[in-house]
């Protein structure tokens, strides 16, 4: 199995996450995302660029797309990019106890008034 298709079928189950936080109407900042993704991916390049150029890692060419930035291929990025939009959509799936809190003090104070 090469590097790509395993990174197609991990960022398809990541699409599927970020989508579902889309259409629950919960979705992250995304504009913020986008930020920490600018911080992020250059950070995983020269990260990578190390650990690769200095024999740490490396890669089976057979098993690699052949496009790199630096030393490191485009599919070390993948599980960078992944995380950028698993990590803030399940996030914002998952209840919080302070929504929790909040609707039960609510119907508290509901059923006090009432």
């Amino acid at each position: 199995m090469t590097y790509t298709l395993l990174n197609i079928v991990f960022l398809a189950v990541v699409a599927l996450v970020g989508v579902a936080a889309v259409l629950a109407r919960r979705s992250p900042n995304w504009r913020a995302v986008g930020l920490a993704s600018i911080l992020l991916i250059a950070l995983t390049a020269i990260f990578d660029n190390v650990i690769i150029g200095t024999g740490i890692v490396d890669y089976d060419d057979a098993l690699i797309s052949g496009i790199r930035i630096g030393v490191a291929p485009i599919e070390d990025f993948a599980y960078t990019v992944a995380a950028l939009v698993l990590l803030p959509a399940v996030w914002h799936l998952l209840p919080t106890r302070t929504r929790e809190a909040g609707a039960e003090a609510g119907g508290a104070r509901q059923n006090k008034d009432s």
